[in-house]
């Protein structure tokens, strides 16, 4: 009993301190301009309705993120890796495939995201602001090393969520209505459509690849009881982050309801939301805005880019050391066809879209691998999901396939 009380004793809170970071790289993914549009439409058109969907969107992506990470800490090795080293060649070879052009996809969003905003901030056209976007995301992850990276993005993190807290403050909601809409699900015909879009936007595959190596940022001994131990810095990390992004998410859809639900004024896209806000809110909500908007598609453009390269080496079984030539080179290379298809493209809001329907198409096959590895003793050993844990997962695999598949049908048919 005294043996097993001081395995299960506290950690010095610096020490955990220490550790927190590695959830938060992840929290900034799906605080991108993806999740923007869904929330900002989700928020003018139905007001607080689809509050529910975020906070279980939330729980379902705490355990997904947490058995990435612990995949990580039990094998010592991403999931790109252990894809690789597990499955058959031409299995390897679609994945691969499949989940860098969802990266990419991914980072047409959050460059489009960082465009946007420049362009909200300082009246350029948002393909300057997205060139600006590509050169400030390559240069901060290729020319710092990861814990300087881990600050940095965690800081943007921080802008975000102060200038969605001032927004809250300024725009006055019904906290009644948002404490009801936060815990009871209401959905019908009307609203399905925007409330699948808002859970496909918080779980992403390039989130899960990612969790799963920059968890290795954080030193987890060799032997199992080591790992056991730091597996709770791990929890708390993820708990802490998601939950952060929970509340920047819920944010997002309680200031549209407030400001464009409460004026019966319905938005659909980003421009127009910061256009419309101005006027209807006063000035330094737009401002906020359009600067948390940057921060948020910078950020998400960086950790974007780093799943990208971690996807591109770990595929091809190359060191995920981004002090390599080949990491840096896969950093820059993967963003030139993400900016072109940008430049090229007319109409940015379909471009949106069409991202977020890439995704959808990816993450059955991201969370299925991750399953099929969690679930295996032979690659996790004592780490592998029990029964709970496994069912839990699979039930939410089963609903965002489902709901993924559904959400790219009626996109494709127009919602007919």
């Amino acid at each position: 009993m005294n043996s097993s009380s001081r395995t299960k004793k506290s950690v010095p809170f610096s020490k955990l301190l220490g550790f927190l970071g590695p959830g938060f790289l992840v929290t900034v993914g799906f605080v991108d301009p993806g999740n923007w549009a869904t929330n900002i439409e989700g928020g003018s058109r139905f007001g607080y309705e689809l509050l529910w969907v975020v906070t279980l969107s939330t729980l379902m992506l705490v355990l997904i993120q947490h058995m990435a990470a612990k995949l990580g800490i039990a094998t010592g090795k991403s999931l790109a890796v252990n894809i690789r080293e597990h499955f058959p060649g031409p299995v390897t070879a679609f994945l691969g495939i499949t989940v860098l052009a969802a990266c990419i996809a991914t980072d047409i969003a959050e460059l489009l995201g960082g465009g946007i905003g420049f362009s909200l901030l300082f009246g350029i056209p948002v393909w300057l602001g997205v060139l600006f976007t590509v050169f400030l995301k390559i240069f901060l992850v290729t020319s710092q090393r990861y814990h300087r990276i881990e600050t940095i993005i965690v800081g943007f993190l921080g802008v975000i969520t102060l200038c969605y807290l001032i927004e809250l403050l300024i725009v006055k909601p019904d906290w009644a209505a948002v404490t009801t809409g936060l815990v009871r699900p209401q959905l019908g015909r009307e609203n399905i459509y925007v409330a699948m879009a808002i859970l496909g936007a918080l779980i992403m595959p390039h989130n899960i690849f990612l969790h799963s190596n920059v968890i290795h940022s954080r030193e987890w001994g060799i032997s199992e009881q080591e790992k056991i131990k730091l597996l709770r810095y791990e929890k708390i990390d993820t708990i802490s982050a998601m939950t952060l992004g929970w509340v920047v998410n819920s944010s997002m859809i309680i200031v549209s309801a407030a400001v464009f639900f409460h004026n019966q004024v319905q938005v659909y896209n980003i421009e127009e939301a910061s256009a419309t806000l101005k006027p209807l809110a006063g000035e330094l909500a737009g401002l906020l805005f359009a600067i948390a908007l940057v921060f948020s598609g910078v950020g998400s453009s960086m950790t974007s880019s780093m799943a990208e390269a971690n996807v591109l080496t770990g595929f091809l079984g190359k060191p995920e050391d981004p002090g390599t030539r080949l990491y840096r080179s896969a950093v820059f290379a993967t963003s030139i066809p993400s900016f072109l298809i940008i430049l090229f493209t007319a109409d940015t809001f379909r471009l949106l879209i069409f991202s977020q329907i890439i995704l959808g198409i990816q993450l059955p096959f991201t969370l299925l691998s991750l399953l099929i590895l969690c679930r295996n003793s032979n690659v996790m050993g004592g780490f592998r999901s029990r029964n709970r844990e496994f069912a839990a997962a699979t039930l939410i695999a089963a609903i965002v396939i489902i709901l993924n598949i559904y959400f790219f049908y009626t996109t494709v048919t127009g919602g007919s």
